[in-house]
């Protein structure tokens, strides 16, 4: 991922497709075991399985975190002053969030500039098809649960360090604005549950219902089985 750079970012494929004989797929960036910053102790299949006595933790630093959140090599692609920056702005303030095309559309109102619901949806539709950004579906557990659930998914880009570059955050600025970093701390979690997920051919979402009851994650196989995930930064700081 490291050095992508051009003049138009609708033009940058942050995920490329692969082809096989099953089809076209997306190939993701890199999760933090493949990069070598995950130990690899716990193992998602294990814990479907119900095997016992699994503890793993992480040597990465607040700080290494706020570095790994940044990186991606995005120097000329975010930088353009255009109704394109402002809508990925306006995304990344609202990343790991149930933000809809009409809260975007109130945000660069207040923020940036004005775009109508159209050129939203329509700059929104072109992310997705480029693999720029994706939205976390919501989880229904039944049919027929006796509460409302918010059907509403999250949005989040292929990689947190886009949110990053929009929002012209290096890893100290982050440091120093830990809500921000929650979010994209959040973000990247979930990517690596996806890439974890997708390999017991199993798929990610969030569950939030009318009394605001929420779960990060939820994770669920082909055999129905889940797992709700929490998920927390223990930086113990504000």
């Amino acid at each position: 991922m490291s050095g992508m750079a051009g003049k138009s970012f609708f033009r940058q494929h942050i995920r490329q497709p692969f082809v096989n004989q099953k089809g076209i797929h997306p190939i993701t960036t890199m999760s933090l075991f493949e990069s070598g910053e995950s130990t690899g102790e716990i193992s998602l299949r294990d814990l479907f399985d119900g095997k016992k006595d699994m503890f793993g933790e992480s040597k990465l630093t607040i700080e290494r975190i706020a570095i790994i959140l940044t990186r991606g090599g995005w120097p000329e692609a975010v930088v353009e002053e255009n109704e394109k920056y402002a809508l990925l702005r306006s995304i990344s303030r609202n990343i790991s969030a149930t933000a809809n095309t009409q809260t975007l559309l109130r945000d660069l109102a207040s923020n940036d500039k004005g775009l109508s619901y159209k050129t939203i949806s329509s700059y929104i539709s072109a992310m997705k098809k480029l693999y720029v950004i994706e939205d976390l579906p919501a989880w229904s557990p039944h049919l027929r649960s006796k509460h409302a659930i918010r059907t509403t998914g999250k949005r989040h880009f292929t990689a947190p360090s886009i949110a990053a570059a929009a929002l012209r955050a290096d890893s100290r600025r982050l440091l120093s604005d830990f809500k921000t970093f929650g979010y994209l701390f959040e973000s990247l979690c979930i990517r690596d549950l996806q890439i974890y997920a997708d390999s017991l051919d199993g798929s990610v979402y969030h569950y939030r219902d009318q009394l605001n009851f929420k779960v990060d994650a939820i994770i669920q196989l082909k055999d129905e089985r889940w797992a709700a995930v929490e998920i927390k930064n223990g930086s113990g700081r504000d």
